[in-house]
């Protein structure tokens, strides 16, 4: 049978691809630990796994559609919270920030083909980073806080939960590429 259809099969797996990394990131806002005005959650692990197995393109498009879906009323936010209103609390800027991980760590693992473990590990802390500078400046706005308040609240206490996600992370993608998933 003659195929006319112009999406390639690689199209549309990275596109079903994205739409499962939007969805385990809307699962991952499920498991949350309330830790103050920002909650622990894995959302991170799926973000950054994303980026790494969809690449910059699709690894950002997966957090675009995650967060417009979480726009449209969804409840795909962090305590099953949707809306607009989600994305200019003290949240938001985190939630932006998937994005441009998504995006940063997509562009990395293009560009450093040959990657190490550490190389590996330094490319998910650089988009853990791209992360969390959205969101401290946005909490500190939105919570009318310090910088060292905003830190603490925002940055600091969420550290040692993002070392175990990066690691976990650099396990799976590195099972992953051994077994020739990506």
């Amino acid at each position: 049978m003659v195929n006319n259809n112009n999406l390639s099969d690689s199209s549309v797996r990275k596109m079903v691809y994205a739409a499962l990394f939007a969805s385990m990131t809307a699962v991952g806002a499920y498991i949350s630990i309330p830790v103050g005005l920002i909650p622990l959650t894995l959302q991170t692990l799926f973000v950054i796994l994303a980026g790494a197995v969809l690449g910059a393109r699709w690894g950002m498009l997966s957090m675009v559609i995650y967060v417009l879906l979480g726009i449209a009323g969804l409840p795909v936010f962090s305590g099953g919270s949707s809306g607009l209103g989600v994305l200019v609390g003290p949240s938001g800027g985190y939630i932006i920030g998937f994005i441009l991980a998504a995006l940063v760590i997509g562009y990395l693992f293009e560009k450093f083909q040959n990657r190490s473990i550490a190389g590996v590990v330094a490319i998910f802390l650089v988009g853990m980073i791209a992360i969390y500078v959205p969101g401290y400046f946005q909490l500190m706005y939105v919570a009318s806080l310090g910088p060292q308040e905003t830190f603490a609240l925002g940055v600091a206490q969420f550290i040692p939960g993002a070392a175990i996600k990066i690691a976990a992370a650099t396990i799976i993608y590195r099972y992953l590429k051994t077994e020739s998933l990506v």
